[in-house]
This record gives structure tokens, C-alpha cells and sequence, in this order.
């Protein structure tokens, strides 16, 4: 096939990005390209130097494909998925209406509960909080964290370690059952559906969330959780503040760490670390100390990335005391940042 008498059936997806960059003319086009990466410039522009002539079908072709999509994306914005899709269907038909929906949702990656990332979270609160633990977790994991911090603090204390745990051991979750939560909020709160498989959850999203409320509801569901599920709890503690994170301390603070710490386990820990974190310890250290400090780590020769490990979390675990005896103060999302 030459490169003229391409039609629109054989385009490929990059292909018809080629078309309707080049469509949009060098000044409108030179703006699109500014919010690509690298490597889909170079994979664009690829495609747009093997496009040939683009005959006038193509062009329209294209253009009115896009079209749809553009209008598809308004019809979600304001009444949702099934809204977009009843509104397809009625001008482009039921097959094409499904294709251009789950083209875009591809494309926009839309993820379940998009319409409750935007509630402020007592709205939200309002409408779960009488729901199963399990519901509850669901919802939370896909939420912005700075929500979810918000809603599990004003849950009842008996059932916030129970969400706590289920948010981290959530996992995959098949789209029936998100489409079963999400239909019974869209009846409440106007919802977007979205089938599809949601990873959402996990360790990582309870320490996220944990990481935004105040300390006495972390404690009360890390008292809880320690109870449920200890080995989970310690996992949670250890995500909570890495080594790496000393760079966000004050200086007071750090230098009460150094006073507290093996200067052996120091100089070992900081052997593995980025330059920034160096700085920052060398910084509130004595010039004699911290003369003998580099002395230490130059001296040790190479170190196993485990033994490094393991001095960072000696560490971590003296600041962790510190903070729970209430020498240190960490500042959380969910704490006033001025302390008097």
C-alpha cells in the first residue's frame, strides 16, 4: 500500500493522532506536542513523517472521530457514563457507541468513584458511614487520600481499625462488585460508572491515608489494628517514616535523633543514602563529629545494601520511639503545623 492510499478502516490509533496533529495546524500542533513525552514525540512524529498524503476521507474521518470523543468526554463530565453512552447511541448507534466509550475510557483511565474525588469528604461520610466495613474500604480505596484521612477519622472507633485492615488487604476487585457499590452512590450522589477491573487498595494506600490523620486516631487504630492483624500493623509502621524522610525534619529535631543514635549504625546508614540526606545530618552535627563521621564511612569500605538496610531501620525505630514517647513531634497531614 502507498502511503497515499491509505484509507480510514487501516489506521492504527497512533496513526490517527499523526492525522489530527497535523490537522490542527504547526502553531495549535507545536502546543499539543508540549504536553507529550518525549517518547510519544518521537512515536508521533515517526508516524507523521510515514503518513504520506492524507486524503480529505481520512482527514474528516478522523476529525469526526475525534468529535465524538470530545462530546463523549463532555456527556461524562456532566451526567456520567450511561449518559454519554444512551446519548452515542442515539447519534453514532449502539456498536459505535460502545467503541467510542471504551476508547475513551482508555484513554482517560477513568477510575471508580471519580464523581466522590471531588465530595468533601463529610458529604461522603454522610453516605457510608452505615455501610459494611468492607463497602467502606472499597470506597476509601479510591479515594484521594486526603479524603479518606478525613472520612476513617470520624468514623465510629470500633469500626476504623476494621476498615483500616480491610483497605490494605483490598486488592483486586471484580467490576461487578464496584459496579454494585457505585450504582447504589449514583442514586445518592449523581456517581460516574466505570466497568473495569480496580487495583486499588493495599499497604500502601492505608499508610497514604494514615499518613493525613491526626495522631490520636492513628493510634487508636494502630492499638486496634496490632490487635487484628500484628504483622500488617508493624508492615503499616514501617512504611510510615523511612530513613529518606529525616530531610523533612527540623534541625532540632534531627540533632535530638543524632544524640540518640549508634554513631556506628549512622555512619552506616548514611553510606547507602542520597547526598540531600547527608547534607542534611552533616548539617546538625558537630565539624568534629562530623569529620569523624566521614572518616567512618570511608573507612568501612563497601557495605551490602541489606547492612544498610537494616542500620536505616535501627534508626527509623529510635525515631519511632521518640515520637511515641512524645520527645519528637512528627507533623501529620491532619495536625496544626505550629506547635506552642
Amino acid at each position: 500500500m502507498r502511503k497515499a492510499d491509505i484509507s480510514p478502516a487501516d489506521l492504527t490509533p497512533p496513526q490517527k493522532a499523526a492525522v489530527l496533529v497535523v490537522c490542527l495546524g504547526r502553531d495549535l500542533a507545536a502546543k499539543v506536542l508540549g504536553y507529550l513525552s518525549e517518547e510519544e514525540i518521537e512515536q508521533l512524529t515517526f508516524e507523521m513523517v510515514n503518513l504520506g498524503t492524507i486524503s480529505p476521507e481520512v482527514r474528516d474521518h478522523v476529525l469526526e472521530e475525534f468529535r465524538h470523543v470530545v462530546e463523549a468526554q463532555q456527556a461524562i463530565t456532566v451526567g456520567g457514563a450511561e449518559y454519554a453512552h444512551q446519548l452515542l447511541a442515539q447519534a453514532l448507534g449502539e456498536d459505535k457507541a460502545m467503541e467510542v466509550i471504551d476508547r475513551l475510557t482508555a484513554l482517560l483511565k477513568v477510575n471508580p468513584f471519580e464523581f466522590a474525588r471531588s465530595a468533601d469528604p463529610a458529604q461522603v461520610l454522610s453516605f457510608i458511614q452505615d455501610e459494611h466495613p468492607q463497602t467502606i474500604a472499597l470506597i476509601l480505596a479510591h479515594l484521594k487520600a486526603e479524603q479518606s484521612a478525613a472520612v476513617l477519622a470520624e468514623l465510629p472507633a470500633d469500626i476504623q481499625a476494621d476498615v483500616a485492615r480491610r483497605v490494605a488487604t483490598l486488592g483486586r476487585t471484580p467490576p461487578d462488585v464496584v459496579r454494585k457499590v457505585e450504582t447504589v452512590l449514583e442514586r445518592k450522589m449523581s456517581s460516574l460508572l466505570q466497568e473495569d477491573y480496580a487495583l486499588a487498595g493495599g499497604v500502601q494506600a492505608l499508610v497514604d491515608i494514615l499518613a493525613r490523620v491526626d495522631r490520636t486516631t492513628e493510634r487508636s487504630i494502630f492499638e486496634r489494628l496490632s490487635e487484628q492483624a500484628p504483622e500488617l500493623a508493624e508492615e503499616v509502621k514501617n512504611r510510615m517514616f523511612v530513613f529518606e524522610d529525616i530531610v523533612n525534619l527540623d534541625d532540632r529535631t534531627i540533632q535530638q535523633i543524632v544524640m540518640e543514635i549508634d554513631s556506628a549504625d549512622l555512619a552506616l546508614a548514611l553510606k547507602g543514602s542520597s547526598a540531600e540526606v547527608q547534607e542534611c545530618v552533616f548539617r546538625n552535627v558537630s565539624a568534629r563529629a562530623g569529620e569523624r563521621l566521614r572518616e567512618d564511612m570511608e573507612y568501612m569500605g563497601p557495605v551490602r545494601v541489606r547492612q544498610v538496610e537494616e542500620a536505616q531501620q535501627r534508626i527509623v525505630n529510635v525515631i519511632r520511639r521518640l515520637e511515641d514517647t512524645g520527645e519528637i513531634v512528627i507533623s501529620r497531614g491532619g495536625e496544626d503545623e505550629v506547635i506552642v
